[in-house]
Protein backbone atom coordinates (compact mmCIF):
# COMPACT_ATOMS: atom_id res chain seq x y z
CA UNK A 1 0.00 0.00 0.00
CA UNK A 2 1.42 3.38 -0.97
CA UNK A 3 1.35 6.47 1.21
CA UNK A 4 -0.04 8.64 -1.57
CA UNK A 5 -3.72 7.61 -1.21
CA UNK A 6 -3.57 8.42 2.50
CA UNK A 7 -2.02 11.84 1.89
CA UNK A 8 -4.71 12.58 -0.71
CA UNK A 9 -7.35 11.32 1.73
CA UNK A 10 -6.16 13.78 4.39
CA UNK A 11 -6.37 16.66 1.89
CA UNK A 12 -9.88 15.59 0.85
CA UNK A 13 -11.05 15.39 4.48
CA UNK A 14 -9.66 18.86 5.21
CA UNK A 15 -11.40 20.23 2.10
CA UNK A 16 -14.70 18.59 3.12
CA UNK A 17 -14.37 20.00 6.66
CA UNK A 18 -13.80 23.49 5.26
CA UNK A 19 -16.73 23.10 2.85
CA UNK A 20 -19.01 21.90 5.68
CA UNK A 21 -18.01 24.95 7.74
CA UNK A 22 -18.91 27.24 4.83
CA UNK A 23 -22.19 25.38 4.24
CA UNK A 24 -23.27 25.75 7.88
CA UNK A 25 -22.18 29.39 8.22
CA UNK A 26 -24.17 32.48 7.34
CA UNK A 27 -21.25 34.84 7.90
CA UNK A 28 -17.59 34.18 7.09
CA UNK A 29 -15.24 36.03 9.43
CA UNK A 30 -11.51 35.22 9.24
CA UNK A 31 -8.99 37.25 11.25
CA UNK A 32 -5.22 37.59 10.94
CA UNK A 33 -3.74 35.49 13.78
CA UNK A 34 -0.71 37.80 14.07
CA UNK A 35 -2.33 41.22 14.53
CA UNK A 36 -6.04 40.43 14.87
CA UNK A 37 -7.06 42.40 11.77
CA UNK A 38 -9.98 41.14 9.71
CA UNK A 39 -8.96 39.32 6.53
CA UNK A 40 -12.39 38.20 5.31
CA UNK A 41 -15.79 39.36 6.51
CA UNK A 42 -18.66 38.57 4.17
CA UNK A 43 -22.15 37.18 4.18
CA UNK A 44 -22.21 33.55 3.04
CA UNK A 45 -25.91 32.87 3.17
CA UNK A 46 -27.52 31.17 0.16
CA UNK A 47 -28.62 33.83 -2.32
CA UNK A 48 -32.05 33.34 -3.81
CA UNK A 49 -33.42 34.85 -7.00
CA UNK A 50 -36.60 36.84 -7.50
CA UNK A 51 -38.76 33.76 -8.11
CA UNK A 52 -37.73 32.22 -4.77
CA UNK A 53 -37.27 35.27 -2.57
CA UNK A 54 -39.68 37.87 -3.86
CA UNK A 55 -38.73 41.50 -4.51
CA UNK A 56 -39.12 44.20 -7.14
CA UNK A 57 -39.21 44.02 -10.93
CA UNK A 58 -38.82 47.26 -12.88
CA UNK A 59 -39.26 47.91 -16.61
CA UNK A 60 -37.16 50.86 -17.82
CA UNK A 61 -37.52 52.60 -21.17
CA UNK A 62 -35.34 55.12 -22.99
CA UNK A 63 -36.62 58.61 -22.21
CA UNK A 64 -36.24 59.98 -25.74
CA UNK A 65 -38.54 61.53 -28.35
CA UNK A 66 -40.84 59.06 -30.13
CA UNK A 67 -38.91 59.19 -33.41
CA UNK A 68 -35.48 58.57 -31.78
CA UNK A 69 -33.61 55.29 -32.09
CA UNK A 70 -31.33 53.73 -29.45
CA UNK A 71 -28.00 52.22 -30.41
CA UNK A 72 -27.61 48.67 -29.08
CA UNK A 73 -24.15 49.51 -27.70
CA UNK A 74 -25.52 52.53 -25.81
CA UNK A 75 -28.33 50.38 -24.41
CA UNK A 76 -25.83 47.75 -23.21
CA UNK A 77 -23.63 50.44 -21.64
CA UNK A 78 -26.64 51.97 -19.89
CA UNK A 79 -27.52 48.56 -18.47
CA UNK A 80 -23.97 48.11 -17.09
CA UNK A 81 -23.97 51.54 -15.44
CA UNK A 82 -27.37 50.87 -13.86
CA UNK A 83 -26.02 47.57 -12.52
CA UNK A 84 -23.07 49.43 -10.93
CA UNK A 85 -25.41 51.97 -9.35
CA UNK A 86 -27.71 49.32 -7.92
CA UNK A 87 -24.75 47.43 -6.45
CA UNK A 88 -23.42 50.66 -4.93
CA UNK A 89 -26.77 51.09 -3.15
CA UNK A 90 -26.25 47.71 -1.47
CA UNK A 91 -28.86 45.85 -3.52
CA UNK A 92 -27.55 42.31 -4.05
CA UNK A 93 -28.36 39.61 -6.61
CA UNK A 94 -29.49 42.25 -9.12
CA UNK A 95 -30.39 40.94 -12.58
CA UNK A 96 -30.64 43.35 -15.52
CA UNK A 97 -31.31 42.42 -19.12
CA UNK A 98 -31.50 44.52 -22.26
CA UNK A 99 -34.79 44.24 -24.11
CA UNK A 100 -34.18 45.82 -27.54
CA UNK A 101 -34.87 48.17 -29.06
CA UNK A 102 -35.15 50.58 -26.09
CA UNK A 103 -35.98 48.77 -22.82
CA UNK A 104 -34.18 47.29 -19.83
CA UNK A 105 -35.71 44.83 -17.37
CA UNK A 106 -34.35 44.96 -13.80
CA UNK A 107 -34.99 42.47 -10.98
CA UNK A 108 -34.15 43.21 -7.34
CA UNK A 109 -34.63 40.12 -5.14
CA UNK A 110 -35.58 40.87 -1.53
CA UNK A 111 -35.73 44.64 -2.08
CA UNK A 112 -37.64 46.54 0.61
CA UNK A 113 -37.07 50.26 -0.12
CA UNK A 114 -37.88 50.59 -3.81
CA UNK A 115 -38.15 54.40 -3.99
CA UNK A 116 -34.41 55.05 -3.52
CA UNK A 117 -33.39 52.47 -6.12
CA UNK A 118 -35.91 53.60 -8.72
CA UNK A 119 -34.85 57.24 -8.24
CA UNK A 120 -31.19 56.32 -8.62
CA UNK A 121 -31.83 54.35 -11.80
CA UNK A 122 -33.42 57.33 -13.52
CA UNK A 123 -30.55 59.76 -12.80
CA UNK A 124 -28.37 60.48 -15.81
CA UNK A 125 -25.17 60.83 -13.77
CA UNK A 126 -22.57 63.63 -13.89
CA UNK A 127 -18.80 63.02 -13.90
CA UNK A 128 -16.47 65.91 -12.98
CA UNK A 129 -12.77 66.63 -12.40
CA UNK A 130 -12.79 69.07 -9.47
CA UNK A 131 -10.06 71.39 -8.17
CA UNK A 132 -9.63 70.55 -4.45
CA UNK A 133 -6.50 72.61 -3.85
CA UNK A 134 -4.46 71.04 -1.08
CA UNK A 135 -7.38 69.11 0.38
CA UNK A 136 -7.46 65.29 0.12
CA UNK A 137 -11.11 64.22 0.53
CA UNK A 138 -11.93 60.63 1.39
CA UNK A 139 -13.66 58.43 -1.16
CA UNK A 140 -17.42 58.84 -0.77
CA UNK A 141 -17.25 62.46 0.44
CA UNK A 142 -20.14 64.53 -0.92
CA UNK A 143 -19.17 68.00 -2.15
CA UNK A 144 -20.74 70.93 -3.98
CA UNK A 145 -19.35 72.22 -7.27
CA UNK A 146 -20.05 75.07 -9.65
CA UNK A 147 -20.61 72.70 -12.55
CA UNK A 148 -24.38 73.05 -13.01
CA UNK A 149 -24.35 76.77 -12.32
CA UNK A 150 -22.48 77.28 -15.57
CA UNK A 151 -25.65 76.70 -17.54
CA UNK A 152 -27.01 73.40 -18.72
CA UNK A 153 -28.40 72.24 -21.98
CA UNK A 154 -31.51 70.10 -22.47
CA UNK A 155 -29.95 67.09 -20.70
CA UNK A 156 -28.52 69.07 -17.80
CA UNK A 157 -24.90 68.25 -18.73
CA UNK A 158 -22.33 70.86 -19.70
CA UNK A 159 -18.79 70.36 -20.96
CA UNK A 160 -16.47 72.95 -19.43
CA UNK A 161 -14.91 75.07 -22.13
CA UNK A 162 -11.19 75.97 -22.19
CA UNK A 163 -11.93 79.53 -21.07
CA UNK A 164 -13.49 78.27 -17.85
CA UNK A 165 -10.22 76.87 -16.48
CA UNK A 166 -9.33 79.03 -13.45
CA UNK A 167 -6.19 81.01 -12.96
CA UNK A 168 -3.59 79.27 -10.79
CA UNK A 169 -4.54 79.21 -7.13
CA UNK A 170 -3.21 77.37 -4.12
CA UNK A 171 -6.56 76.47 -2.58
CA UNK A 172 -10.19 76.20 -3.65
CA UNK A 173 -12.19 79.37 -3.21
CA UNK A 174 -15.28 79.19 -1.04
CA UNK A 175 -18.22 81.24 -2.30
CA UNK A 176 -20.74 82.59 0.18
CA UNK A 177 -24.08 82.76 -1.54
CA UNK A 178 -26.27 84.15 1.23
CA UNK A 179 -24.04 85.48 4.03
CA UNK A 180 -23.94 89.24 4.55
CA UNK A 181 -20.65 91.15 4.89
CA UNK A 182 -20.09 91.81 8.61
CA UNK A 183 -19.15 95.51 8.10
CA UNK A 184 -22.23 96.48 6.08
CA UNK A 185 -24.69 96.78 8.97
CA UNK A 186 -24.42 97.06 12.73
CA UNK A 187 -26.66 94.02 13.10
CA UNK A 188 -23.98 91.83 11.51
CA UNK A 189 -21.80 92.20 14.61
CA UNK A 190 -24.54 90.91 16.86
CA UNK A 191 -25.80 87.99 14.80
CA UNK A 192 -23.41 85.47 13.29
CA UNK A 193 -23.99 84.92 9.59
CA UNK A 194 -24.70 81.33 8.51
CA UNK A 195 -21.68 79.46 7.16
CA UNK A 196 -22.02 78.97 3.45
CA UNK A 197 -20.99 75.58 2.02
CA UNK A 198 -17.70 75.41 0.14
CA UNK A 199 -18.25 75.30 -3.60
CA UNK A 200 -15.38 73.79 -5.55
CA UNK A 201 -14.54 74.54 -9.16
CA UNK A 202 -15.04 71.93 -11.86
CA UNK A 203 -12.05 71.91 -14.19
CA UNK A 204 -13.61 69.67 -16.82
CA UNK A 205 -16.52 67.25 -17.21
CA UNK A 206 -16.54 63.56 -18.00
CA UNK A 207 -17.72 64.29 -21.52
CA UNK A 208 -14.27 65.76 -22.22
CA UNK A 209 -12.66 62.31 -22.00
CA UNK A 210 -11.97 60.64 -25.31
CA UNK A 211 -10.77 57.24 -24.01
CA UNK A 212 -9.98 55.52 -20.69
CA UNK A 213 -7.98 52.29 -20.29
CA UNK A 214 -6.25 50.28 -17.58
CA UNK A 215 -2.54 49.64 -18.05
CA UNK A 216 0.21 47.91 -16.09
CA UNK A 217 2.25 50.45 -14.13
CA UNK A 218 5.50 49.17 -15.64
CA UNK A 219 4.57 50.82 -18.94
CA UNK A 220 4.81 54.28 -17.33
CA UNK A 221 7.60 53.61 -14.87
CA UNK A 222 5.60 52.75 -11.76
CA UNK A 223 4.23 49.66 -10.02
CA UNK A 224 0.75 48.15 -9.88
CA UNK A 225 -1.93 49.41 -12.25
CA UNK A 226 -2.66 52.88 -13.62
CA UNK A 227 -5.62 54.36 -15.47
CA UNK A 228 -4.58 55.99 -18.74
CA UNK A 229 -6.89 58.61 -20.25
CA UNK A 230 -7.01 60.77 -23.38
CA UNK A 231 -8.80 64.11 -23.63
CA UNK A 232 -10.71 65.49 -26.55
CA UNK A 233 -8.77 68.04 -28.60
CA UNK A 234 -10.89 71.03 -27.54
CA UNK A 235 -9.93 70.66 -23.84
CA UNK A 236 -6.36 69.30 -23.94
CA UNK A 237 -4.69 72.74 -24.15
CA UNK A 238 -6.58 74.29 -21.26
CA UNK A 239 -6.15 71.16 -19.15
CA UNK A 240 -2.39 71.28 -19.79
CA UNK A 241 -2.25 74.89 -18.56
CA UNK A 242 -4.22 73.97 -15.45
CA UNK A 243 -2.17 70.89 -14.50
CA UNK A 244 1.09 72.76 -15.13
CA UNK A 245 0.16 75.44 -12.59
CA UNK A 246 -1.32 73.03 -9.98
CA UNK A 247 1.40 70.39 -9.58
CA UNK A 248 1.19 68.74 -6.17
CA UNK A 249 -2.45 69.68 -5.65
CA UNK A 250 -5.50 67.42 -5.66
CA UNK A 251 -7.77 66.93 -8.67
CA UNK A 252 -10.74 64.93 -7.39
CA UNK A 253 -12.80 62.71 -9.65
CA UNK A 254 -16.44 63.21 -8.69
CA UNK A 255 -19.50 61.26 -9.79
CA UNK A 256 -22.91 62.70 -8.92
CA UNK A 257 -21.23 65.07 -6.41
CA UNK A 258 -19.50 62.19 -4.57
CA UNK A 259 -15.73 61.70 -4.64
CA UNK A 260 -14.76 58.38 -6.23
CA UNK A 261 -11.00 59.09 -6.36
CA UNK A 262 -8.70 61.95 -5.30
CA UNK A 263 -5.31 61.71 -7.07
CA UNK A 264 -2.62 64.38 -6.92
CA UNK A 265 -1.23 66.15 -9.99
CA UNK A 266 2.35 64.91 -10.42
CA UNK A 267 3.25 66.59 -13.71
CA UNK A 268 1.91 68.81 -16.45
CA UNK A 269 -0.41 66.99 -18.85
CA UNK A 270 0.19 68.93 -22.05
CA UNK A 271 -0.28 66.25 -24.71
CA UNK A 272 -3.94 65.56 -24.09
CA UNK A 273 -3.21 62.30 -22.28
CA UNK A 274 -2.07 61.19 -18.85
CA UNK A 275 -2.59 58.57 -16.21
CA UNK A 276 -4.07 58.27 -12.75
CA UNK A 277 -1.69 56.58 -10.33
CA UNK A 278 -2.67 55.02 -7.01
CA UNK A 279 -2.73 51.82 -4.98
CA UNK A 280 -4.91 50.09 -7.56
CA UNK A 281 -5.52 46.39 -7.92
CA UNK A 282 -6.64 45.01 -11.26
CA UNK A 283 -10.29 44.98 -10.09
CA UNK A 284 -10.29 48.45 -8.52
CA UNK A 285 -8.54 49.96 -11.54
CA UNK A 286 -11.07 48.45 -13.93
CA UNK A 287 -13.94 49.57 -11.72
CA UNK A 288 -12.72 53.19 -11.71
CA UNK A 289 -12.05 53.04 -15.46
CA UNK A 290 -15.65 51.98 -16.05
CA UNK A 291 -16.90 54.88 -13.93
CA UNK A 292 -14.67 57.31 -15.84
CA UNK A 293 -15.64 55.87 -19.19
CA UNK A 294 -19.35 55.53 -18.50
CA UNK A 295 -20.00 57.94 -15.64
CA UNK A 296 -23.06 59.37 -17.36
CA UNK A 297 -25.84 57.33 -18.88
CA UNK A 298 -25.60 57.35 -22.69
CA UNK A 299 -29.38 56.96 -22.75
CA UNK A 300 -31.68 58.61 -20.16
CA UNK A 301 -34.31 56.18 -18.86
CA UNK A 302 -37.71 56.32 -17.22
CA UNK A 303 -39.70 53.73 -15.28
CA UNK A 304 -42.73 52.56 -17.26
CA UNK A 305 -43.72 49.67 -14.99
CA UNK A 306 -42.85 48.54 -11.47
CA UNK A 307 -44.28 45.54 -9.66
CA UNK A 308 -43.63 43.74 -6.40
CA UNK A 309 -43.25 39.97 -6.49
CA UNK A 310 -44.37 38.13 -3.36
CA UNK A 311 -42.20 35.48 -1.70
CA UNK A 312 -45.03 33.06 -0.84
CA UNK A 313 -44.72 31.11 -4.09
CA UNK A 314 -40.94 31.18 -3.74
CA UNK A 315 -40.99 29.66 -0.25
CA UNK A 316 -43.24 26.84 -1.46
CA UNK A 317 -40.95 26.24 -4.45
CA UNK A 318 -37.89 26.02 -2.17
CA UNK A 319 -39.68 23.52 0.08
CA UNK A 320 -40.78 21.32 -2.82
CA UNK A 321 -37.33 21.53 -4.45
CA UNK A 322 -35.67 20.54 -1.19
CA UNK A 323 -37.94 17.50 -0.88
CA UNK A 324 -37.26 16.54 -4.51
CA UNK A 325 -33.52 16.89 -3.98
CA UNK A 326 -33.54 14.71 -0.86
CA UNK A 327 -35.64 12.03 -2.58
CA UNK A 328 -33.37 12.05 -5.64
CA UNK A 329 -30.22 11.84 -3.52
CA UNK A 330 -31.57 8.97 -1.42
CA UNK A 331 -32.73 7.07 -4.53
CA UNK A 332 -29.27 7.32 -6.13
CA UNK A 333 -27.54 6.31 -2.88
CA UNK A 334 -29.84 3.30 -2.46
CA UNK A 335 -29.37 2.16 -6.08
CA UNK A 336 -25.56 2.35 -5.88
CA UNK A 337 -25.51 0.51 -2.56
CA UNK A 338 -27.72 -2.35 -3.74
CA UNK A 339 -26.20 -2.85 -7.20
CA UNK A 340 -22.48 -2.24 -6.58
CA UNK A 341 -22.27 -3.19 -2.89
CA UNK A 342 -18.96 -2.05 -1.35
CA UNK A 343 -17.85 0.13 -4.33
CA UNK A 344 -21.37 1.55 -4.34
CA UNK A 345 -21.01 2.51 -0.69
CA UNK A 346 -17.75 4.27 -1.54
CA UNK A 347 -19.48 6.07 -4.42
CA UNK A 348 -22.22 7.18 -2.00
CA UNK A 349 -19.57 8.74 0.22
CA UNK A 350 -18.14 10.51 -2.83
CA UNK A 351 -21.65 11.68 -3.73
CA UNK A 352 -22.03 13.27 -0.29
CA UNK A 353 -18.67 14.98 -0.84
CA UNK A 354 -20.05 16.22 -4.19
CA UNK A 355 -23.12 17.75 -2.53
CA UNK A 356 -21.08 19.45 0.21
CA UNK A 357 -18.56 20.92 -2.25
CA UNK A 358 -21.27 22.09 -4.66
CA UNK A 359 -23.13 23.98 -1.94
CA UNK A 360 -19.85 25.58 -0.84
CA UNK A 361 -19.23 26.87 -4.38
CA UNK A 362 -22.78 28.20 -4.61
CA UNK A 363 -22.16 30.25 -1.47
CA UNK A 364 -18.61 31.42 -2.24
CA UNK A 365 -18.95 32.48 -5.89
CA UNK A 366 -21.83 33.35 -5.09
CA UNK A 367 -24.50 31.75 -7.29
CA UNK A 368 -27.98 33.29 -7.24
CA UNK A 369 -30.26 30.28 -7.00
CA UNK A 370 -33.46 30.35 -9.00
CA UNK A 371 -36.00 27.56 -9.44
CA UNK A 372 -34.37 26.39 -12.73
CA UNK A 373 -30.99 26.64 -10.97
CA UNK A 374 -32.15 24.23 -8.28
CA UNK A 375 -33.37 21.91 -11.05
CA UNK A 376 -29.87 22.02 -12.55
CA UNK A 377 -28.37 21.05 -9.18
CA UNK A 378 -30.78 18.12 -8.79
CA UNK A 379 -29.94 16.96 -12.32
CA UNK A 380 -26.27 17.25 -11.40
CA UNK A 381 -26.78 14.73 -8.59
CA UNK A 382 -27.82 12.12 -11.13
CA UNK A 383 -24.97 13.05 -13.48
CA UNK A 384 -22.41 12.94 -10.65
CA UNK A 385 -22.86 9.19 -10.34
CA UNK A 386 -22.41 8.50 -14.09
CA UNK A 387 -18.62 8.51 -13.87
CA UNK A 388 -18.70 6.12 -10.93
CA UNK A 389 -20.91 3.71 -12.85
CA UNK A 390 -18.46 3.69 -15.79
CA UNK A 391 -15.52 3.10 -13.45
CA UNK A 392 -17.26 0.31 -11.54
CA UNK A 393 -18.35 -1.53 -14.67
CA UNK A 394 -14.78 -1.40 -15.95
CA UNK A 395 -13.63 -2.54 -12.49
CA UNK A 396 -15.89 -5.60 -12.72
CA UNK A 397 -14.52 -6.47 -16.16
CA UNK A 398 -10.92 -6.32 -14.93
CA UNK A 399 -11.75 -8.44 -11.87
CA UNK A 400 -13.42 -11.06 -14.07
CA UNK A 401 -10.25 -11.06 -16.21
CA UNK A 402 -8.22 -12.10 -13.18
CA UNK A 403 -6.59 -8.78 -12.27
CA UNK A 404 -5.72 -7.99 -8.68
CA UNK A 405 -7.97 -5.48 -6.97
CA UNK A 406 -5.28 -2.79 -7.04
CA UNK A 407 -4.69 -3.33 -10.75
CA UNK A 408 -8.44 -3.44 -11.47
CA UNK A 409 -8.99 -0.07 -9.80
CA UNK A 410 -6.27 1.68 -11.83
CA UNK A 411 -7.14 -0.04 -15.12
CA UNK A 412 -10.87 0.46 -14.60
CA UNK A 413 -10.38 4.16 -14.05
CA UNK A 414 -7.92 4.69 -16.90
CA UNK A 415 -10.10 2.84 -19.43
CA UNK A 416 -13.26 4.65 -18.35
CA UNK A 417 -11.58 8.07 -18.36
CA UNK A 418 -11.97 8.78 -22.09
CA UNK A 419 -15.74 8.22 -21.90
CA UNK A 420 -16.01 10.30 -18.72
CA UNK A 421 -13.98 13.12 -20.26
CA UNK A 422 -15.90 13.29 -23.54
CA UNK A 423 -19.32 13.10 -21.87
CA UNK A 424 -18.55 15.90 -19.42
CA UNK A 425 -16.91 18.14 -22.01
CA UNK A 426 -20.00 17.88 -24.24
CA UNK A 427 -22.19 18.78 -21.25
CA UNK A 428 -20.01 21.79 -20.45
CA UNK A 429 -20.25 22.98 -24.06
CA UNK A 430 -24.03 22.71 -23.83
CA UNK A 431 -23.98 24.69 -20.56
CA UNK A 432 -21.91 27.42 -22.24
CA UNK A 433 -24.43 27.69 -25.08
CA UNK A 434 -27.30 27.86 -22.60
CA UNK A 435 -25.47 30.53 -20.58
CA UNK A 436 -24.93 32.70 -23.67
CA UNK A 437 -28.55 32.19 -24.69
CA UNK A 438 -29.59 33.07 -21.12
CA UNK A 439 -28.30 36.63 -21.58
CA UNK A 440 -31.13 37.17 -24.06
CA UNK A 441 -34.20 38.89 -22.69
CA UNK A 442 -36.83 36.38 -21.63
CA UNK A 443 -34.37 33.50 -21.24
CA UNK A 444 -32.76 34.38 -17.89
CA UNK A 445 -34.09 31.22 -16.25
CA UNK A 446 -31.89 29.16 -18.59
CA UNK A 447 -28.83 31.01 -17.30
CA UNK A 448 -29.26 29.84 -13.70
CA UNK A 449 -29.81 26.28 -14.89
CA UNK A 450 -26.63 26.31 -16.98
CA UNK A 451 -24.49 27.74 -14.15
CA UNK A 452 -25.53 25.20 -11.51
CA UNK A 453 -25.31 22.32 -13.99
CA UNK A 454 -21.81 23.36 -15.15
CA UNK A 455 -20.59 23.64 -11.56
CA UNK A 456 -22.10 20.22 -10.86
CA UNK A 457 -20.24 18.71 -13.82
CA UNK A 458 -16.90 20.18 -12.70
CA UNK A 459 -17.36 18.99 -9.11
CA UNK A 460 -18.45 15.53 -10.31
CA UNK A 461 -15.24 15.29 -12.35
CA UNK A 462 -13.25 16.07 -9.23
CA UNK A 463 -15.11 13.51 -7.13
CA UNK A 464 -14.74 10.80 -9.80
CA UNK A 465 -11.10 11.45 -10.68
CA UNK A 466 -9.79 12.20 -7.19
CA UNK A 467 -12.26 11.35 -4.43
CA UNK A 468 -13.73 8.02 -5.61
CA UNK A 469 -10.36 6.70 -6.77
CA UNK A 470 -8.71 7.61 -3.46
CA UNK A 471 -11.53 6.05 -1.42
CA UNK A 472 -11.30 2.86 -3.50
CA UNK A 473 -7.57 2.50 -2.88
CA UNK A 474 -7.77 3.28 0.83
CA UNK A 475 -10.64 0.85 1.48
CA UNK A 476 -9.98 -1.94 -1.04
CA UNK A 477 -6.21 -2.27 -1.47
CA UNK A 478 -5.98 -4.87 1.31
CA UNK A 479 -9.22 -6.68 0.45
CA UNK A 480 -8.87 -10.03 -1.33
CA UNK A 481 -11.48 -10.12 -4.08
CA UNK A 482 -11.38 -13.93 -4.38
CA UNK A 483 -12.55 -14.20 -0.77
CA UNK A 484 -15.32 -11.62 -1.02
CA UNK A 485 -16.69 -11.46 -4.61
CA UNK A 486 -20.21 -10.64 -3.40
CA UNK A 487 -18.92 -7.41 -1.87
CA UNK A 488 -18.50 -6.19 -5.45
CA UNK A 489 -21.83 -7.41 -6.83
CA UNK A 490 -20.20 -10.37 -8.59
CA UNK A 491 -21.48 -13.90 -7.99
CA UNK A 492 -19.22 -16.97 -8.18
CA UNK A 493 -20.79 -18.12 -11.44
CA UNK A 494 -20.23 -14.80 -13.21
CA UNK A 495 -16.44 -14.62 -12.64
Amino acid sequence: MTRRPYLTLVIILLLVAFAAWIDLSKQINISNPFNGSTLINRNSDVRLGLDLRGGLQVLLEADLPANSTVNSTDLATTRQILMNRANALGVSEVVMQSAPPNRIVAQFPGLQNSDQVVASLQETGVLEFVDMGNEHPAVGTEIQTDYRSAGAGPTGIVTVSPTSVPTPTTAPTATATSAATPATTPQATATAAPIAPTIYHTVLAGTSLSSVNVEAGSTVGTTGYVIAFTLKSDTSTSFGEYTGSHIGQTLAIVLDKKVISAPSINAKIDKGSGFIEGSFTSDSANSLAIQLRYGSLPVPVKVVESQTVGATLGADSVRRSLIAGIIGLLAVILFMLIYYRLPGFIADLALIVYAVLSLMLFKLIPVVLTLPGIAGFILGIGMAVDANILIFERLKEELRAGRTLHQAIDLGWSRAWSSIRDANISTLITCLILFIFGNTYGASMVKGFSVTLALGVLVSLFTAVIVTRTFLHVVLDNVKFTEHPRWFGITEGSK
